[in-house]
């Protein structure tokens, strides 16, 4: 399988290419050039494996250039007993009737950014090996939450990379802001910026394709890569849970092999549901995916109306991993729906980023309307699905997975679909204790520390509280960095102390 870019369908690469590149040097994304066929039948006979199994048949029809060997030691690294607290890995729970949660938070950071960070660094130095002729590969991340800790974890101590983490001072909660900081690791460096997750987002992109940066990198034996879900990397692992929980499903007896299921995605880079896309347009049953967005409801307005416009007010809210405004991630969906019409997303990527805003023809939108729906759960109604959640069928989700329970509940009461549907869950809802335990109270929020509200939370709710998190208590703060967001390239040198 050989891949191409969203703004150069001339090029073709591998995928190992791919991952140790991250982003196309014109600024395109890579995307597969033509997608794998699964029968309902090929489907049906993955039931009976493991998440590690159904990983490695998924994955080896994208990591054509990987060995079996090289496969094998990538998926049974990471997702070893050791790191996964479930046996499942990502365990489908039923709620309630036809509302099932996708338990995707399992992993050492309690976020779903595990299920594709914890694989991507096996992925990235086999890759680095066939492409990057001995090269330190030099990890770039902007992050609104819970990437910068997977990516940290992930790459900690692995040999031949570095990894910078650049995260929103005031947009991150305070649980994964501490994760970030008391990080572990030889070759890690972390810095806040003074601004939001699109200014570190932008920013990141520009330093990628900045020819003056690259070349000084080059001379030093360096080169740059991404953590973030622009790389090819990121995403085709998100690919394998959406056909496990549907095997799961099966198991379970909620469905039959072939029927259709609906999958709720809360987004804000819009990666996790295109890898839902990319599992549709593989032969999964999937009838609608349907993208829940908090107050930055960016892509809600776009799925509705085919105009995208950043230029708006920008919200920090309680499910901050979501408070994005440039949705990366859409680029690729609008290559493939428009039939691969590269000149048409280069014209399109460049009206956003001269004019913050563009908008796509009716037809296109009508195509993409067929197979997505969209909603957004205001921040005031947060709590309240949370709560009323809690009690009504004794689950605690966090704030992430409230959003899209609550869009998923206003898509039924709209449309009538309520087909067996899947909500994706990102995250601990102790990565976000303050916010939960509000919620649960009713809008109180006791006067405690972090750690005591985790106590709290537990001792009213009787939700395990995740080891991770629980060890995070007593460890030593290392990272102190801020900058301007006009300063990240100088900044980057000095965390590489070059």
């Amino acid at each position: 399988m050989f891949y191409t870019s969203t703004r150069d369908k001339s090029i073709k690469v591998t995928a190992s290419q791919a991952i140790a590149q991250g982003i196309s040097e014109e600024g395109g994304l890579f995307v597969p050039c033509e997608l794998p066929q699964f029968s309902i039948e090929k489907i049906e006979a993955m039931t009976e494996m493991s998440y590690i199994d159904r990983a490695k048949t998924v994955l080896k029809e994208f990591l054509t250039d990987f060995t079996e060997e090289e496969l094998n030691y990538c998926v049974e690294g990471a997702y070893s007993a050791e790191k996964f607290s479930s046996q499942a890995v990502a365990p489908t729970v039923n709620i309630c009737g036809n509302k099932n949660i996708l338990e995707l938070w399992h992993g050492p950071t309690c976020a779903f950014k595990d299920m594709a960070l914890q694989l991507l660094p096996y992925l990235m130095t086999v890759s680095a090996k066939k492409t990057a002729d001995g090269k330190t590969i030099v990890i770039l991340v902007a992050t609104s939450g819970d990437t910068g800790k997977a990516a940290l974890e992930g790459f900690k101590n692995v040999a031949d990379t570095k990894i910078l983490v650049f995260y929103p001072v005031d947009g991150v909660s305070p649980m994964q802001k501490l994760q970030m900081l008391t990080q572990e690791g030889e070759n890690v460096s972390v810095c806040a910026i003074n601004g939001n997750f699109d200014d570190a987002q932008s920013a990141v992109k520009t330093i990628f394709t900045d020819s003056e940066i690259k070349a000084e990198l080059a001379a030093k034996n360096m080169m740059f890569s991404s953590a973030n879900s622009i790389n090819w990397g990121r995403l085709v692992p998100q690919i394998v849970y959406y056909f496990s929980t549907y095997c799961d499903m099966i198991s379970m007896g909620n469905i039959k092999a072939g029927e259709e299921i609906n999958v709720v995605v809360p987004t804000g880079n819009f990666g996790n549901i295109l890898a839902g896309y990319y599992a549709k347009k593989m032969g999964l049953p999937v009838k609608m995916l349907i993208c829940a967005s908090n107050s930055n409801n960016v892509l809600t307005d776009f799925l509705k109306t085919g105009t995208y416009d950043r230029n708006r007010s920008f919200y920090t809210t309680t499910s901050p991993s979501m408070d994005i405004l440039i949705s990366s991630n859409l680029e690729r969906l609008l290559y493939h729906m428009s039939g691969e019409n590269d000149v048409l997303v280069s014209d399109l990527m460049k009206q956003l980023s001269e004019n913050g805003k563009y908008s796509v023809s009716e037809n296109l939108i009508a195509e993409i309307q067929k197979t997505f729906d969209a909603g957004f759960t205001p921040e005031c109604d947060v709590d309240s699905t949370i709560k009323e959640h809690f009690e009504k069928y004794n689950y605690l989700c966090d704030t992430h997975t409230a959003v899209a329970v609550k869009v998923y509940e206003d898509y039924v009461k709209r449309t009538g679909d309520d087909v067996q549907t899947v909500i994706d869950s990102t995250a601990s809802p102790y990565k976000f204790s303050k916010s939960v335990l509000s919620a649960v109270l009713g809008g109180k929020t006791p006067d405690l520390d972090e750690f005591d509200m985790v106590d709290e939370l537990n001792r009213i709710t009787g939700a395990d509280v995740p080891e991770p998190l629980a060890n995070l208590k007593d460890k030593p703060v290392r990272f102190d960095n801020v900058c301007n967001k006009e300063n990240m390239s100088e900044m980057v040198f000095k965390l590489l102390n070059l």
